[in-house]
């Protein structure tokens, strides 16, 4: 976990400019841990990291990892839109949807990007609707022969990809209608922190893409193994995982099965281990409550990072001021949702925390504001930049009320 950077009186200036709560990215250490990531990949051949933009859809650090080489892995048109507007095009882009409507596939078709298709279905719709590309790509999933965990799921419950008998009979279509690039993906797990785990799928879609070449006589230009790289939400701990040792285990397994002419590229799509522990939510004391329990109630609540409450998951918290105080406190950390799940720790041991205290949520970069949302008339916070330089920058401003009726139509 990383140790967030400001001190209590950094951060009660920041206020007096932008109130909470807001979330904070560090800039220096996203660029570090990309270039991290990037070097022991390296050794992969024809790597590249398509960023997951579901986990964090914020232009300003899209524009970041772009100047770092990333692609962006898009799921809807907006992200595609997105992806567009901070200058990525063509093959810089993938475009992972599901349920797919006419218009992602034509925006795909005008970009030039990547289309992953979700179903063996999908190869008729999108032929009668747009005409098939150059290049095209399947998801698979292995069902019941592989297995997922806890936030992703096992696959055979799973409503994405195509079955591996599919996988056969599409590439064996899209050949027979001129298609002439291929390449294969999968995504199996989320936050996984098992590298064996990680290497055992990149040994899956390589046992996969020989025996594709057998059947189909297609060789694959590109497997994308997919994301997943979990990182630590908890303190005492690696910020992330063993980019060195992943990188060491997928080539191994890619040496044994790709050798001579056929040396398909490997992608990825991580969002998480990217800029995930990189950023913080910033969220002031309002109240204390002591009733069976004692609660903590912040200015930030579920609307701001909803993962505690979806998934159960860790984020440490940290009282500012009073890093070297005994938690020797329990409480629960809430929110003011008109909802009693609105919390983001449980029993959590803390030190003494007084009205007004500055609470600091830790790993919130990815799946934190992206997830928001404006249940309960809640508004989505800004969202700062801790710049190279120790400035800080707005790089999305809260809404407003404003913006929260700007879709509503009232009879008149």
């Amino acid at each position: 976990m990383e140790k967030f950077p400001l001190s209590k009186q950094e951060v009660e200036k920041i206020i007096d400019k932008y109130p909470t709560p807001f979330h904070i990215y560090d800039e220096n250490m996203i660029r570090e841990n990309v270039m991290r990531f990037k070097k022991a990949f390296s050794i992969i051949p024809g790597f590249k990291n398509y960023f997951a933009v579901k986990a964090n859809p914020n232009p300003f650090l899209l524009s970041i990892l772009k100047e770092l080489g990333l692609g962006a892995d898009c799921s809807s048109l907006p992200e595609l839109v997105l992806a567009e507007k901070i200058g990525l095009k063509g093959e810089e882009i993938m475009m992972s949807s599901n349920d797919t409507p006419v218009e992602e596939f034509a925006k795909c078709k005008e970009l030039g990007s990547i289309i992953n298709l979700d179903d063996i279905s999908h190869i008729e719709f999108l032929e009668k609707n747009c005409g098939l590309p150059e290049l095209i790509c399947f998801r698979y999933n292995p069902g019941p022969a592989r297995q997922g965990n806890v936030i992703i799921g096992n696959p055979a419950d799973a409503k994405y990809g195509f079955t591996k008998e599919q996988l056969f009979e599409g590439y064996k279509i899209c050949k027979s209608k001129g298609v002439k690039r291929f390449g294969l993906h999968t995504m199996i797990v989320s936050n996984e922190q098992k590298v064996e785990n990680l290497i055992e799928t990149a040994r899956m879609m390589f046992e996969l893409a020989v025996e594709i070449k057998e059947k189909t006589g297609i060789e694959l230009e590109f497997i994308n193994i997919g994301g997943g790289i979990g990182t630590s939400y908890k303190p005492d701990e690696p910020t992330t995982m063993s980019y060195e040792e992943i990188a060491r285990g997928i080539k191994k397994e890619y040496t044994k099965f790709f050798t001579g002419a056929l040396q398909p590229k490997i992608f990825m799509e991580c969002g998480r281990t990217i800029t995930g522990p990189f950023a913080w939510l910033v969220t002031r004391v309002r109240h204390l409550k002591h009733i069976y329990k004692d609660y903590v109630g912040c200015d930030a609540c579920m609307a701001n990072l909803m993962r505690p409450a979806l998934y159960g998951a860790y984020h440490h918290i940290t009282v500012l001021g009073k890093e070297n105080q005994p938690c020797i406190f329990k409480y629960d950390v809430t929110g003011s949702l008109c909802e009693n799940n609105d919390k983001f720790a449980i029993d959590r041991m803390l030190p003494k925390i007084e009205v007004a205290d500055i609470l600091v949520i830790h790993n919130t970069g990815a799946h934190g504001y992206a997830m928001g949302f404006n249940y309960n008339g809640k508004l989505r916070s800004a969202e700062l930049l801790l710049k190279k330089d120790g400035s800080v920058e707005l790089i999305r401003r809260a809404e407003t009320i404003d913006d929260y009726f700007a879709t509503m139509i009232f009879k008149k």
